[in-house]
Parts: C-alpha cells; structure tokens; sequence
C-alpha cells in the first residue's frame, strides 16, 4: 500500500490532474505548430536544393546536414539563450516552436527530395512537351506520385518531434513534463510525473501504430 499512496496518489492525481491538462494543451500546440512551420519550410529547403542556382543548392545542402547532425536539445538551447546576446528575445514557445521546426525541416527536405526523385524523369519531360510551368508541373503532376512515398516517413518524424516537445521544459515552457515537474515538487510526490508518462503513451503510442500502418499500406500500394 506504501507504493501505491507514493507513486499512484489518487488525491494528489486528483488535484495535479488540471495542471497537467494545461501543460498537455501547450505540448499538442507546440508540436502542431512545429509539424506545420518545419514541413512548410522543409519543402521549401528541398526546392531550394532541387533546383536553385549552385550556391543556393549548397547552402541548402549544408543546412539540411548541420541540422540533422545537431541534437534537438542543442539547437532549442542556442534559440534561447544564445539569441539574447544579439538582442533577438523570444517567448520560450516561440523559441521552441522555431528549434523545433528548423530540425524538422531539415528532415523533411531530405524526404520530399527523396519522393521527387523517385519520380521517373519522363514525368518531367512530359510535363515540359506540355508547355507546364514549373509548379503546376510540382503541383499536379510530381508530388501527387511522390506523396505515397513521402507520407510514412514525414509520418515518423512528425511523431517524434511530438515526442521532442517534451525537451521544452528546458527553457521552462510549461508543457506536460514541465507542468508535472512543478506539480510533483508542489504534491511533495512522484504521481503527476507517472501521469504525464502515461498522457505521453496515450496519445503517442496510437500516432506509432498509425505511421506503421501507413508504412504497411503504401508499401503495398507502391508493390500493385
């Protein structure tokens, strides 16, 4: 019974179980906003990569490989706290939110440049006999190809930046972790950390199922 009333306090679930709630809505907030941003810029580093001047192409290229190589807890820390010193102050969710986005960007080039390129360059020459501009011929006619293989490991990743938003509680954003820190030093007890372990299962482990799914689902899809 000791180890219940310690690590499974109803009372002091009870009491911890609002905080954590309003933690839970920051970390869903955060990892929103950082799928949206990082994917919008992802694509548009891949672009970048694909098909822009030479130096262009490189500085994309350096970008996706230094971001992919960085920890994300590094990249968030610099965000943070390194920006002040050049007078560029932020909130600790935008700081997050841009931390996070630019790692996932980083990735998400690699993917859409992998989707695009496995797209049979007759596509392209067809497109262009056509008389197609550039991005009507990416709108309609590359990335609707690509997407099937685009879509599982965009799914991964998203996943796991989900998954990362828990670092947030570095820069005292009061996400879940962060909310049930603070809530287990106010409680004197180590259940609101227990909770927040099984939010994160909640909610994470059904988005794991569901990329392994849609990894089993295009792979047949691709085979047909």
């Amino acid at each position: 019974m000791e180890i219940i009333d310690i690590f499974f306090n109803a009372e002091v679930m009870r009491k911890a179980f609002p905080i954590l709630l309003r933690g839970l809505l920051n970390t869903v907030l955060l990892g929103l906003a950082a799928i949206v941003f990082g994917g919008m810029l992802g694509v548009a580093i891949c672009l970048v990569r694909l098909y822009a001047p030479r130096p262009l192409r490189l500085l994309a290229l350096v970008y996706i490989d230094i971001l992919r190589a960085i920890p994300v807890l590094v990249v968030l820390i610099l965000v943070y706290y390194a920006l002040p010193f050049v007078g560029i102050t932020m909130s600790s969710f935008m700081a997050a939110t841009i931390a996070l986005s630019l790692v996932l960007a980083a990735y998400t080039a690699e993917v859409v440049r992998a989707g695009i390129e496995a797209v049979p360059k007759g596509q392209f020459e067809a497109s262009e006999a056509l008389g197609l501009s550039f991005f009507v011929t990416m709108r309609h006619v590359v990335l609707p190809q690509a997407v099937r293989i685009m879509i599982p490991p965009l799914a991964s990743y998203s996943v796991a930046i989900i998954k990362d938003t828990s670092l947030a509680s570095v820069v005292a954003m009061n996400d879940l972790l962060k909310q049930a820190t603070d809530a287990q030093a106010l409680f004197a007890n180590p259940t609101p950390l227990l909770a927040a372990a099984v939010i994160y299962i909640a909610i994470l482990w059904p988005l794991v199922r569901f990329t392994g799914w849609l990894e089993q689902h295009y792979r047949r899809g691709y085979q047909r």
